[in-house]
């Protein structure tokens, strides 16, 4: 993970890494900071991975996962992952934020 300032929530772009294995968040100015699939996978906020993490099912890691497709949705990101979950929406302000954890 970058260690420069989270992007403004509403003037970014996102790229996958070629290794598909993290996003990069591109502010106006050039600013990158990135965040590994696997980081963007254990924070998924959707019902599913709640209702695990609720039911103490939800893995602790994700080794190897690679994000495989990503739809942007003008207010935030669908995030698709190699172990088949497409169910995330992480909201660009959502994004942000995770570069403090």
């Amino acid at each position: 993970m970058s260690m420069t300032e989270p992007p403004a929530t509403d003037s970014f772009t996102c790229e996958v890494s070629a290794d598909l294995a993290a996003l990069s968040m591109i502010a106006a100015d050039g600013s990158c900071t990135t965040l590994s699939a696997e980081k963007l996978r254990l924070f998924c906020k959707c019902a599913h991975c709640t209702r695990a993490r609720f039911d103490e099912r939800f893995p602790e890691h994700f080794p190897g996962i690679a994000i495989v497709e990503v739809a942007d949705l003008g207010y935030g990101l669908n995030i698709c992952f190699s172990d088949g979950h497409n169910r995330g929406i992480y909201p660009k302000s959502y994004l942000a934020s995770l570069t403090d954890h």
